[in-house]
């Protein structure tokens, strides 16, 4: 089967809250509902396989309709090669003696925010080759998915300059492009992410009503708006919701002041209650009572 475009589901949210358990079982539910699902991890340290516990034999039948995949530094790589990895050392090593092998570490590994521009970018072409109908897309923590989420404008910032720059290079050999030409493609790949992360991913914020959460969820909130992108749902993960113990009890006074916090600020997203489970969450049978938790609606 194949199909037009894939809706992409971007779970977002600072570490430790439980966004990775919430993307494997939105990504379970699709697969259960026979659609072909890619959950796919762009985390530095990704743990979805974990989630899935898939080193285990006897997954259910629904495992055929979904595929895990993680990303990390090779990947990246070899993004850079076939995009102009090539065109840009060419240019590069220009004026700075250095191995191409070196250089590609360096830019992938060392320059802010281009390792997650070409992941952006690789989500977007998954996005249109028609073999999905879900991509559910696990991120980084916090801090990092917001670079990310600004790589493009920043890239377009950085290129105003490099005109300037690059057009007063003397360059010791004849370039099958010319440099500007080369920039000038750069420009139109950021332009293209962040339109697709406009236009074509629906965000989820993953968040825990406690103190510290609660106060980053603004900065991420406004940080988002700056750039056009909209959040469309908010879950609030560990919920206590048996008080059965004194501790319970008192930890769960403390947690309704934060969520008073956010249905007064969120109220216009569709907010989803996860509760505190007493055990690990890991393996499908695990990962379902959290499906049944967000997709109850």
């Amino acid at each position: 089967m194949i199909f037009e475009q894939a809706t992409v589901t971007m779970f977002s949210g600072k570490g430790g809250v439980g966004k990775t358990t919430c993307a494997a079982a939105t990504a379970l539910h699709y697969a259960s509902a026979g659609e072909k699902t890619l959950a796919i991890s762009t985390d530095a340290t990704p743990s979805l396989s974990h989630i899935f516990d898939s080193s285990r034999d006897g997954f259910p039948a629904s495992r055929e309709m979904l595929r895990i995949r993680e990303l990390g530094a090779a990947e990246v790589e070899q993004m850079w090669d076939e995009k102009f990895g090539k065109d840009v050392f060419d240019v590069f090593s220009s004026f700075v003696a250095i191995d191409y092998r070196d250089f590609v570490e360096f830019t992938t590994g060392i320059l802010p925010g281009l390792s997650e521009e070409f992941m952006v970018d690789y989500i977007r072409e998954l996005s249109l080759q028609g073999d999905n109908s879900h991509i559910v897309w696990d991120t980084a923590p916090l801090g990092q998915t917001l670079a990310l989420l600004q790589t493009p404008a920043m890239l377009v910032e950085h290129l105003r300059m490099a005109p300037r720059i690059y057009s007063k290079l003397k360059l010791s050999r004849i370039k099958k492009e010319p440099i500007l030409s080369i920039i000038g493609r750069w420009q139109k790949l950021s332009a293209e992410e962040m339109e697709f992360l406009r236009n074509r991913v629906q965000f989820v914020i993953v968040t825990i009503p406690e103190a510290l959460a609660v106060v980053q969820l603004d900065d991420v909130f406004h940080r988002m708006d700056a750039h056009g992108l909209k959040v469309g749902q908010l879950i609030v993960n560990n919920v206590i919701k048996v008080k059965d113990s004194s501790f319970l009890e008192t930890k769960s006074e403390q947690q309704k002041k934060y969520l008073d916090t956010i249905y007064a600020k969120y109220s216009h997203l569709d907010i989803i209650e996860v509760p505190m489970f007493p055990y690990e969450l890991r393996g499908w049978e695990r990962l379902r009572e959290v499906e049944k938790v967000l997709f109850s609606g």
